[in-house]
């Protein structure tokens, strides 16, 4: 299962609100292996054109990454299209589709996206997309490099090395960094 898990990334929608009751649609891609999360854009209207831009980008961020990636699983949301689809195809990725009413299906994805309202839209009210673009790529930048995942021996998936371990935490200093506002705390011992 680890070894399919590396060639996995799945993708979905989910939606936040500002303020002053407008509805936004923000989508997410989490890679399956490393769990490393990719929210690209964020729009009031989530078009098929839109959804299909979303897929070039996260192909041009993946670069190099994208041969080792085998599926993209996505819903059957109508916002899907052939182009969408497309994109990873032209990359030798291959497309599933989850089952009809079946969350489960991409349980990665949503439980990710579950996160990212606990952890930063719960605790931020949202402006406008341009705030919901600032918020949400400080929260991914925090997912990716510094959050620990159990998943993965308590390393976030940028860590390219365990951490070094202090010997007598009563030593050393710990440091706390606020991240969105003090909505998350990141802790390190100082050098």
């Amino acid at each position: 299962m680890t070894a399919q898990a590396e060639g996995i990334i799945a993708a979905d929608f989910f939606h936040l609100d500002t303020v002053l009751g407008k509805r936004l649609c923000a989508m997410a891609f989490l890679e399956h292996g490393t769990r490393e999360l990719h929210i690209t854009d964020v729009t009031s209207r989530p078009t098929r054109a839109w959804t299909v831009q979303q897929a070039r980008n996260v192909a041009g961020e993946l670069e190099t990454r994208m041969k080792i990636l085998r599926f993209v699983l996505r819903d059957r949301d109508a916002k899907y299209d052939a182009s969408f689809d497309a994109v990873f195809r032209s990359e030798d990725v291959d497309v599933l589709l989850s089952a009809p009413r079946t969350p489960r299906m991409n349980a990665h994805c949503e439980r990710v996206i579950g996160t990212v309202r606990r952890e930063a839209l719960d605790h931020v009210l949202i402006m406008n997309e341009a705030h919901a673009r600032r918020v949400l790529a400080e929260y991914q930048d925090h997912y990716n490099a510094r959050r620990p995942r159990q998943s993965r021996n308590q390393q976030p998936p940028d860590a390219i090395r365990e951490p070094t371990r202090a010997n007598d935490p009563d030593s050393r200093r710990l440091l706390r960094t606020r991240v969105l506002g003090g909505a998350n705390n990141e802790y390190r011992y100082a050098a």
